[in-house]
């Protein structure tokens, strides 16, 4: 395909003049737009990823997802074993131009571990950050902590100057409707540079010349265009209207694989898709909540067809899950994977036992946007709990309508997809999702749970050096979420991504995470 040549104009940042002839064009079809250009504004690993392309951490994940220096070039743990020194890159500027120094560490971890963010929960052990010089910072934790570093991947670093020039020294929050400055502009030190954005249309980013690392891509310009419609998708990529997209439909993989010019790149991605229950007191409609008895979880979990969906609905690509966490993920152990069977008789009787009222209505709410498929097995979700003598009312939304209802407590049941990211480890569902609600802990727990015994777990597991102590006890906080079915696993969903023959370069990580500055187009 003949990539077009597009003239670039003026980039519209302070600091960055001139113009530039956009020749490798990447032109990638998502299934969904980024929520904003703030990273802290929702813990949504689609619009941190995206997101990573114009802001960077301290540190960060290389091809082989393990952790290397970033905006950070070392690191040491000082002789009180709470305290971190980071010795910062000289040299790295702002798309604005702005010299990056520790005070936009500072300002940056300051603001996303504020009361306020929607990310803190991304810092659990995090207290306090202070400036040695220009180039070192110190961070304080709570206590012994072994896994800042993969904290520290998904936080990206802000320019301390700029933020006080736009009044965004706080974060916003798309789950509250916080919006400010950071929403609809970005200025960071990654290798691309936000030129344009309309919300849920296109949002445009060129290549960051003055990028302080080697550029691996060959890319002048991406453009990220939500195509919401998975037939629509296809037909953009067949086309060439879209030469890469991250989510290709899995009814449409057999298509894609046969036509001449495309390649489709597969494999299990390590999100695992669950079931969430209310404990609140009251159901949406007003009626005693039946799902604070595990019984009645243990009945819903029963009632649904594990395998039909995996056949039907994911075709075959998905994992079947038993556990909250995938296999490659430290803290799973084989034992967590067992599954409890479909049976509906057993659900019924289970349902009877714990005395849930025939035709018991409740919400279950689903996202049209979001994971693999999330529609369509909702509704066969739906329909199999229908069978064993519930009432679901199914609602199906976009990410922005039902986000906000999610972390206000506004609906019953509903799905939410986890890929301990950017941890990769099982302290981050237990520590975000399972643990109770306070502080930085159970930031995703929108449910309202509380099992003290688990958290007694969790607590030990952020603070224990010793690697193998740690697992264990994080498989033994694993053990309770299953037991107590606190949210229920279905799988761990297919990944798929699709390219056209003009892409020469595309790595697949496992993470489902596109890195954009390692993919190349024929020139």
């Amino acid at each position: 395909m003949q990539i077009r040549h597009v003239l670039l104009a003026t980039a519209a940042i302070a600091g960055l003049a001139g113009t530039a002839q956009a020749e490798n064009v990447l032109k990638w079809g998502a299934n969904r737009d980024i929520g904003s250009l703030d990273p802290y504004s929702y813990g949504d690993s689609f619009t941190i990823n995206v997101l990573n392309h114009v802001y960077e951490g301290l540190v960060r994940y290389n091809e082989d997802l393990k952790i290397e220096p970033a905006l950070a070039e070392s690191w040491e743990i000082m002789d009180d074993q709470v305290t971190w020194r980071f010795k910062l890159r000289e040299g790295v500027t702002f798309h604005n131009g702005n010299p990056f120094t520790a005070e936009d560490v500072v300002a940056s971890l300051t603001r996303v571990s504020d009361d306020t963010s929607p990310l803190k929960g991304n810092l659990p052990a995090y207290v306090s950050s202070e400036v040695v010089d220009d180039h070192t910072v110190d961070i304080t934790l709570n206590g012994t902590y072994p896994l800042l570093l993969n904290d520290l991947t998904n936080i990206h670093i802000f320019d301390e100057e700029w933020m006080t020039e736009n009044d965004s020294l706080l974060p916003t929050d798309i789950g509250g409707g916080v919006e400010g400055f950071a929403t609809y502009n970005a200025n960071g030190t990654g290798p691309f540079i936000v030129e344009s954005r309309q919300p849920d249309a296109k949002t445009v980013f060129v290549v960051n010349p003055d990028w302080w690392d080697e550029p691996q891509h060959n890319l002048d310009r991406i453009e990220l265009t939500p195509v919401n419609s998975a037939a629509t998708r296809v037909a953009a990529l067949l086309s060439g209207e879209i030469n890469f997209t991250n989510d290709a439909p899995v009814q449409d993989l057999p298509r894609l694989a046969a036509a001449p010019n495309v390649e489709v790149l597969e494999g299990v991605d390590l999100r695992t898709v669950m079931v969430g229950f209310p404990f609140r007191e009251k159901l949406t409609t007003g009626e005693d909540n039946p799902f604070t008895d595990n019984r009645v979880r243990e009945a819903l979990y029963k009632a649904i067809d594990l395998d039909l969906i995996h056949e039907k609905v994911m075709r075959g690509k998905s994992r079947i899950a038993g556990a909250t966490v995938a296999p490659p993920i430290p803290g799973y152990v084989p034992e967590l994977d067992e599954l409890p069977g479909f049976d509906p008789d057993a659900a019924k009787a289970l349902l009877e036992e714990a005395g849930v009222p025939e035709g018991l209505e409740f919400e279950f709410s689903c996202i049209s946007d979001g994971l693999v498929n999330e529609e369509q097995f909702c509704q066969a979700i739906a329909s199999m709990w229908s069978r064993v003598g519930l009432a679901p009312k199914l609602d199906v939304a976009p990410r922005a309508v039902q986000s906000p209802k999610r972390t206000n407590g506004k609906t019953d049941v509903y799905i939410l997809g986890w890929a301990t990211l950017p941890m990769l480890d099982a302290y981050s569902p237990l520590l975000q999702i399972f643990h109770t609600k306070e502080g930085n802990s159970g930031v995703f727990n929108w449910g309202g749970w509380s099992f003290p015994e688990l958290d007694a777990l969790v607590q030990q597991a952020g603070m224990e050096l010793d690697l193998d102590k740690r697992l264990s006890l994080e498989t033994e906080a694993l053990k309770i979420v299953k037991d107590q079915n606190i949210m229920i696993p279905l799988h761990q969903q297919p990944m798929a991504w699709a390219v056209t023959d003009d892409v020469t370069e595309m790595p697949l990580f496992p993470d489902n995470k596109p890195r954009l500055w390692f993919a190349q187009v024929a020139e």
